[in-house]
């Protein structure tokens, strides 16, 4: 029986590691910043959800198989 999936740690450790990120790119490129005050916020939280979601269900979003 093969089992690919990630364990609870692994999890938990991805999801700290993508908020440390998003904490990051929000104060430096995210919501203020730019003309009218939003910069890139939208982006890049539209971009960190996929990424979340990625992790929470352990789904690829870039392979595509038929």
């Amino acid at each position: 029986m093969r089992d690919d999936r990630q364990g609870c740690l692994s999890g938990l450790l991805k999801l700290f590691l993508v908020k440390k990120g998003y904490d990051w790119s929000q104060r430096t490129f995210g919501f203020g910043n730019g003309c009218f005050g939003v910069g890139c916020g939208c982006l890049l939280m539209i971009i960190f959800v996929f990424v979340v979601l990625g992790i929470l269900f352990d789904t690829n979003f870039f392979r595509f198989s038929f």
